[in-house]
């Protein structure tokens, strides 16, 4: 294996998306994840030994490949699913420019015929009904090809895999078998909460078990990014409590005068609000209400007051 720098890996990280979202994201409030800075938390603290010396690790170009498919609406669990992530493809991609290369794969939805789960019958004498069976397409294979594909090219010294998917195992054996690469592991599991694939953890030169909640939440990409020539925000629902920013959002947005001062306004500092940032004290119902507040004698003061007939911004 040819290092640079003595004993300095050079690293590229493949994330399966599908397996990141549902083992570590789906319920979480810090969707907006930047995924090369959380590589960089987890390398942190990866103690690889090579010839009795840790291991450090440089990025090549791109640092991670991603490989995700685009939901399909019929299946979304919000009206905003698709838009959503969408902004999150874009702000990746403006964010981190050519660190970042997403490839796609798609989701194939198609009527199945299933057995019914009964606890106190075996499979074969349960009832069977009508599904839906949703799959995503070429992902795990694309993933799997290109983590090959670049170390028996030589472009990497070390494949750090983001995954709990077995179904990797072929990949990751034939990487042992026909390269020098290190193999990383980093199951996208909460702590205490799953064990890692065995056939996986078999053929790795190291393993991270878990995903901390910290490591996540200090791996946010900033709320707005600019994409070409436009501006990528933040979804609001993907904020901690959008029940109580969108109404604000809503108010600042007629205030201002527009989405787009509202959001430079929420997202800055405040002299009159103490030096907080707006945005952040939508995160409780006690700051949210000072915030409030502070908005309704703004607009009163500058005569931008609701007139009777509107519905009030506390209600």
């Amino acid at each position: 294996m040819r290092l640079v720098k003595g004993n300095e890996l050079r690293t590229r990280v493949y994330v399966d998306g599908y397996n990141l979202y549902y083992g570590r994201l789906r319920k979480s409030v810090h969707k907006w994840l930047d995924l090369r800075l959380l590589a960089d938390q987890i390398l942190a603290n990866v103690p690889y030994a090579q010839g009795g010396k840790r291991a450090a690790h440089r990025f090549v170009t791109p640092a991670v490949k991603y490989f995700t498919a685009s939901a399909l609406g019929a299946f979304a669990k919000s009206d905003d699913s698709i838009a959503c992530q969408g902004y999150y493809h874009d702000a990746l991609v403006g964010h981190l420019g050519d660190q970042l290369k997403i490839i796609k794969g798609h989701y194939n939805a198609r009527p199945a015929r299933a057995y019914k789960w009964d606890p106190n019958k075996a499979a074969r004498d349960c009832d069977r009904i009508d599904i839906w069976k949703l799959e995503e397409k070429r992902s795990d294979v694309a993933l799997a090809l290109h983590a090959y594909s670049d170390a028996i090219r030589n472009q990497v010294d070390q494949i750090v895999v983001v995954t709990n998917d077995s179904d990797f195992e072929p990949a990751m054996r034939m990487i042992r078998e026909h390269t020098r690469a290190v193999i990383g592991l980093v199951a996208p599991i909460r702590p205490g909460t799953g064990s890692v694939s065995g056939k996986l953890e078999e053929h790795a030169h190291w393993i991270r078990r878990h995903i901390l909640d910290e490591e996540i939440a200090k791996s946010q990409l900033p709320p707005m990014i600019r994409f070409r020539r436009d501006v990528v925000h933040k979804p609001l629902s993907w904020y901690p409590r959008p029940d109580l920013l969108v109404p604000i959002f809503e108010e600042a947005k007629r205030v201002r005068g527009s989405a787009g001062a509202a959001r430079k306004w929420l997202n800055q500092p405040c002299a009159h609000l103490d030096g907080r940032i707006p945005i952040l004290m939508c995160e409780h119902e006690d700051t949210a209400q000072e915030l409030r507040n502070y908005m309704e004698r703004y607009a009163q003061e500058f005569g931008l007051a609701r007139s009777p007939s509107d519905q009030p911004l506390t209600q």
